[in-house]
């Protein structure tokens, strides 16, 4: 059976698509640190139909290997405006879902599929190159294999500093699971997609501790998924029972979670409504705030005015305060300021000391004072960067599509991965993202398949609404993940060399080669740069440390 199967290893930084000739180049070997996650593909075509291939691996390192299959998706909005730097414009099959190979391999003839191989080097691991054989097999016969060799160098990868947060909709997994909303069959999906989130880099959790006002019509409703249990004992006067939201820290807790991010309590885009919040009234559930309610009013003062100090008390009893951040509302636009000022006062009375921070790319939030915290988008950055805010986010989502790193499908891997280079080089301390797991459409009218629909209902570019897909019995993973993990990891790596050598020196070696500094938009494009790159690190960590 030989000459069945044409293979070709590739770093991870390559989209196989089935209905092109494959043109990368191979990649037979790497380094990698301690304690990194490191993957790399296996690109296989076969010249006749074969529908019995299966793989098996052959390594030292054999109970850290995990080998999914890249499997294809739909995506009927790739995106509705595109710079030069995408592989593709077009709707169709695009590279992402990564599947457990419980089946055996999808091998139709003339078209390249490929392996997705993930790499958990363990932190004690020997150090020196490690062999992993893959083996491909069709009818009992071998028809094809091939060798990757990763070097472990003797260093272990330090813990991630950066803050980091997906907006995690656990709403969206009741829905998609048609469970109800914190049973016991909800809270144990939850904790699965937790622990997914914490393993690709997500150390902040958005904590509904009412239903996130988050991508909502105007006048329409996400289902009810708030943590805290209000009663109304009289008019205006309510009592708080914190025992789910002590029951969701637990969970967090136990994925690794650091930061709870604690849910807006104003409405998008400007703060000038109240987020849905439901109460207990003689015995039956009302809604007591929503759209129709004034965020300045008087009744939501005096409810915050007793929600607040409460929620402190409680935070500080169980000694969270020094890993609780809050938000007053998501991506106001300048004509919002008044609102804003108006919301974050009610706040602030009651928050003094706890850090607020909100996506807007308008710096006069930051100049009048509102918000000490800032989160511009990646293209709306550098006045922040002027004014040396300390502690600088950002975050990217659906508009950033113009020169600035993203994770849509239609774009190259290596632009996913280059923001942790970015990262590193603006010394930023958080990265935010809206969806980890959003599968509704736009403004959440209506749930969506996201095996099918990718582009909530044709409106956000593919890869942009979520990065994780809800399998059958939990999450299932998308290579757009295990790439942005990489970045994260690049970030760390940076990090410790900086830590070896000084950060002068650090920067220098990044650069070495380049006609100018590495900005958001101004940046080398193609995989080869970023793999080599890394690999200098590698190599300078080792030699000094």
């Amino acid at each position: 059976m030989a000459g069945l199967l044409q293979t070709r290893l590739l770093s991870s930084l390559e989209k196989v698509f089935a209905d092109e000739q494959l043109q990368a180049s191979a990649s037979r070997s790497a380094t990698c640190l301690r304690g990194e996650v490191f993957s790399f593909q296996l690109a296989y075509c076969a010249r006749s139909h074969l529908r019995d291939l299966t793989v098996a691996v052959e390594s030292d390192l054999q109970r850290h290997i995990q080998v999914r299959a890249v499997s294809l998706v739909p995506s009927e909005f790739p995106g509705g405006r595109f710079d030069e730097n995408v592989l593709r414009t077009t709707p169709g099959l695009y590279p992402d879902l990564l599947m457990p190979l419980e089946q055996r391999l999808p091998a139709p003839p003339g078209q390249w599929r490929s392996l997705w191989v993930t790499v958990r080097v363990p932190a004690r691991s020997a150090a020196g190159g490690h062999e992993i054989k893959l083996v491909l097999t069709a009818a009992g016969a071998v028809v094809g294999e091939a060798v990757f060799v990763l070097e472990v160098l003797p260093v272990t990868l330090p813990a991630q500093k950066l803050k980091h947060t997906s907006w995690f909709h656990t709403d969206c997994i009741a829905t998609q699971y048609d469970v109800d909303v914190w049973s016991r069959q909800h809270w144990g999906l939850v904790e699965q997609f937790v622990r997914s989130a914490v393993d690709h880099g997500v150390n902040m959790l958005l904590t509904p501790l009412f239903t996130p006002p988050l991508d909502t019509q105007v006048g329409g409703e996400r289902p009810t998924v708030q943590l805290i249990d209000v009663r109304v004992t009289s008019k205006d006067r309510y009592n708080f029972d914190f025992s789910r939201f002590d029951r969701w820290v637990r969970i967090a807790d136990a994925a690794g979670v650091r930061f709870l991010e604690m849910s807006h309590l104003f409405t998008q885009w400007g703060a000038v409504h109240c987020p849905k919040i439901v109460a207990r009234i003689n015995g039956r559930e009302r809604k007591i705030f929503g759209w129709k309610d004034n965020a300045s009013g008087r009744r939501y003062r005096l409810f915050l005015d007793q929600f607040l100090p409460a929620l402190v008390k409680h935070i500080d009893r169980r000694g969270l305060r020094h890993r609780c951040f809050f938000h007053i509302s998501d991506e106001p636009h300048t004509e919002h300021l008044e609102s804003f000022a108006a919301a974050s006062k009610m706040m602030q009375r009651h928050l003094q000391g706890f850090p607020f921070i909100d996506a807007l790319s308008n710096v006069e939030y930051y100049d009048r004072g509102l918000i000490q915290h800032p989160i511009p988008a990646i293209d709306h950055i550098e006045p922040f960067v002027e004014r040396g805010i300390p502690g600088l986010w950002t975050y990217y989502c659906v508009s950033q599509w113009n020169q600035v790193a993203n994770r849509f499908f239609c774009m190259p891997s290596a632009r996913n991965r280059i923001l942790g280079t970015q990262l590193y080089r603006y010394d930023l301390a958080g990265f935010l993202q809206w969806g980890f797991n959003f599968w509704y459409a736009q403004y959440s009218t209506h749930a969506v398949d996201p095996f099918r629909v990718t582009d909530a209902g044709g409106n956000f570019p593919s890869g942009d609404a979520f990065l994780v897909y809800p399998g059958p019995d939990g999450p299932l993973d998308s290579i757009r993940g295990e790439v942005f993990r990489e970045a994260l990891q690049d970030q760390r790596a940076l990090q410790l060399l900086q830590r070896l050598q000084g950060r002068d020196k650090t920067v220098k070696l990044l650069e070495r080669g380049l006609a100018e500094p590495i900005t958001m938009t101004r940046y080398p494009r193609d995989a080869k740069w970023l793999l080599r790159t890394r690999e200098r690190c590698n190599r300078r960590i080792a030699a000094l440390a």
